[in-house]
């Protein structure tokens, strides 16, 4: 028997099933902690063995961490050669692949850069303004950004939205729209969304390219299919053409991201859009025990649309799940950090083995405090990013303007960053020359027309801004040297220094500088790991599509606590859980019960469920300070979906100080089904 057989003796009989199916449609529906990654990549290397060519393979994922176990692991089962000409990676990273490579056809550079959030509330507040509507009470930037947003996730443009309007709000969000995407071109920006809305176009209107594109990727993959939007779907079906040699690999029980555009119907309507599917269920799990799984199996079994799965695990029974009622929040809270401590000294664990888990971030102050109080370190997962910092995302925008000097809102960003004397005076200036001469701002810092209305310090101090752009556009238009290039040209400009003026503290603004140090060690370790020199162009796309898994902050040794959403934690496991504040209008959120959009938070609890190898403690208590009151809480409507021969009622002898003494052997008595 060959090597490659032996390996494939590791696998169960439905993992091989679904590594050895390559032509045709596949859906492997992968319930949690059943080995998901372990197919996807022993697939691909399958695919390899049996000669199909890397360049011929596309697996597509949600995020850049998923790419990268996924490519480390294919180098591992076949030569590091061909594991480097597979394309692997996000669907926004593929998309800006196309696009770099086609989107001149849609009349954009090449040199296009990404907006993010700040700027795109910039130039929607540009729009909003242009348009009239900025003093309407019903419309706020972050509503038309959602708005826009889902018009675009549906391969809707302004055009098709002005004519699809059902009242007159929606016509004026469309109006906001049509001003927002004519700023954007006009300053060869592109929003998130746009990269698939302009790769769909592309595929679309240029057959040549879909062409192009199909006859290369013959075999595509795609992970986390649950979570796919109708954009993502749409381009993907267009890349299939009539191979329809497409694998994907997901849980529908697992569709939790609803609320920013994914569409469950995409997996549980696959066999239907795609004749001839072939499917194969993963329902080994080898993460949880199985008390856990029986408890999650339970709980998903409410929801109807869904395909039947039945987890299981060889590990065993295991312990109960507890079921712990506190006095309230603070006594919740000071349970936690108190029993954490005992089984960790008991069970032999270190902090990072532990998770607290809650619905929404706002939750997490609390145990922040039991945390720090009780000396456990704590990682929080969704603070403030290091990449979101004001000092890091000022430093991006004098990066950006070297690749794309049409961009507007990065000039205006960095225009007083530090302080030139070029204020709210000079900014309007800006504004009329460009109404009247149609010059980006970055050229127009160079004309006499704006000089002359300034003092002539201002005036010296933008045309040396100008100037300094120019010279480091040409130095960092080469490759090689990146880091050190970027370096010089933060210190040429003023910024660096220039953080002393603008944070007048000096801790604060050292506190920064050490900020913009790791930024540039950041810029280093991407030019480090290249394969080739890259430029800065190749930067700024990787920094715009950094993600929370991409950084985040933590003890130096790595070893703590993990606080985080529910959200956040999918696809993560921790040997002891934590699942907090289990209580109603917290855990299904009242906007869900008010929406009557339950299934979505059903499945969400079950992904809490199954974050659990060993361990699970589920948490409520009977008094919870919300919105500046202190309210008498009832359990969450979930818990009783919870078997009760695995759920006990519990709290440990030498914790009942927290323990709302009144429920603990009355628990179950406490549920009312139709709440």
């Amino acid at each position: 028997m060959s090597d490659w057989q032996n390996i494939l003796r590791g696998l169960n009989n439905e993992q091989r099933e679904a590594v050895k199916t390559v032509e045709g449609p596949l859906l492997v529906l992968a319930g949690a902690g059943t080995g998901k990654t372990r197919v996807i990549t022993f697939r691909i290397a399958w695919m390899l063995k049996e000669g199909i060519l890397p360049d011929n393979i596309l697996a597509l994922t949600f995020t850049n961490k998923a790419a990268r176990e996924m490519k480390e692991r294919i180098a591992e089962l076949v030569s590091e050669d061909q594991a480097k000409k597979l394309t692997v990676g996000t669907f926004h990273s593929f998309c800006i692949r196309v696009l770099r490579q086609e989107i001149k056809r849609l009349n954009y550079l090449p040199s296009f850069t990404i907006a993010d959030t700040s700027d795109q509330e910039g130039i929607i507040k540009q729009a909003m303004a242009m348009t009239g509507y900025s003093a309407v009470e019903d419309i706020s930037a972050g509503r038309i950004a959602a708005y826009i947003g889902k018009q675009k996730n549906q391969l809707i443009d302004y055009r098709s939205a002005r004519k699809q309007s059902d009242n007159d709000l929606e016509a004026r969000m469309a109006y906001v729209y049509e001003h927002y995407q004519t700023l954007l071109e006009t300053q060869n920006m592109l929003d998130f969304d746009d990269m698939l809305l302009l790769t769909y176009e592309l595929f679309n209107r240029f057959p040549e390219v879909l062409e192009k594109y199909r006859e290369r990727y013959k075999y595509i993959l795609v992970d986390e299919y649950q979570d796919t939007n109708y954009a993502q779907f749409s381009v993907v079906k267009f890349l299939c053409g009539s191979r329809n040699n497409l694998c994907v690999v997901g849980d529908d029980d697992q569709s939790i991201y609803g609320w920013r555009g994914a569409d469950v119907g995409n997996i549980l309507k696959f066999p239907e859009i795609f004749p001839g599917t072939v499917q194969v269920k993963l329902e080994q799990n080898y993460r949880s025990t199985n008390n856990i799984l029986k408890a999650a199996n339970a709980v998903i079994a409410a929801n109807a649309e869904r395909f039947e799965k039945n987890l299981w695990s060889a590990h065993g029974d295991g312990d109960p799940i507890w079921v712990v009622p506190a006095r309230s929040n603070e006594d919740e809270a000071a349970f936690i950090a108190d029993y954490l401590l005992q089984e960790r000294s008991a069970m032999g664990l270190e902090f990072k083995d532990f998770a607290i888990l809650y619905r929404s971030n706002h939750l997490s102050r609390l145990f922040e405090l039991a945390l720090r109080k009780a000396g456990v370190p704590y990682r929080l997962v969704g603070g403030q990013e290091f990449f979101q910092r004001k000092e890091i995302k000022d430093a991006a925008a004098y990066l950006k303007l070297l690749v794309n000097p049409l961009e507007d809102q990065s000039l205006l960003r960095i225009l007083s960053v530090p302080p030139r004397g070029l204020g709210d005076k000079a900014v309007n200036r800006l504004k009329e020359l460009k109404s009247a001469a149609f010059l980006p701002f970055s050229t127009l810092l160079k004309e006499e027309a704006f000089h002359r209305s300034l003092p002539p310090k201002s005036a010296s101090e933008a045309l040396a801004l100008a100037n300094c752009m120019d010279r480091y556009r040409a130095e960092l238009a080469t490759p090689g040297g990146l880091a050190e290039k970027v370096r010089n040209y933060l210190t040429d400009v003023g910024y660096y220094n220039g953080l002393q003026k603008v944070y007048k503290n000096i801790e604060d603004s050292r506190k920064r500088q050490e900020n913009v140090e790791e930024f540039l060690n950041a810029i280093a370790e991407f030019e480090h790991k290249a394969e080739k020199p890259p430029t800065l162009m190749d930067y700024l796309e990787s920094y715009s599509l950094l993600e929370e898994n991409d950084r985040t902050e933590e003890p130096n040794d790595g070893n703590a606590v993990t606080l985080s959403t529910v959200h956040a934690s999918k696809g993560l496991e921790y040997p002891f859980v934590f699942l907090a504040a289990m209580e109603r209008n917290i855990f299904p959120h009242e906007r869900s019960i008010e929406e009557g959009s339950m299934d979505e938070e059903l499945r969400l609890f079950y992904v809490a469920l199954t974050r659990a190898k060993l361990r699970l403690i589920i948490t409520f208590c009977r008094m919870r300070a919300l919105h500046g009151r202190i309210n008498n809480q009832t359990p969450s409507r979930f818990l009783s979906l919870l078997p009760e021969e695995i759920a006990k009622g519990k709290t440990p002898d030498d914790l009942l100080r927290y323990a709302s003494s009144d429920e603990m052997e009355k628990f179950f008595a406490m549920f009312n089904p139709g709440d």
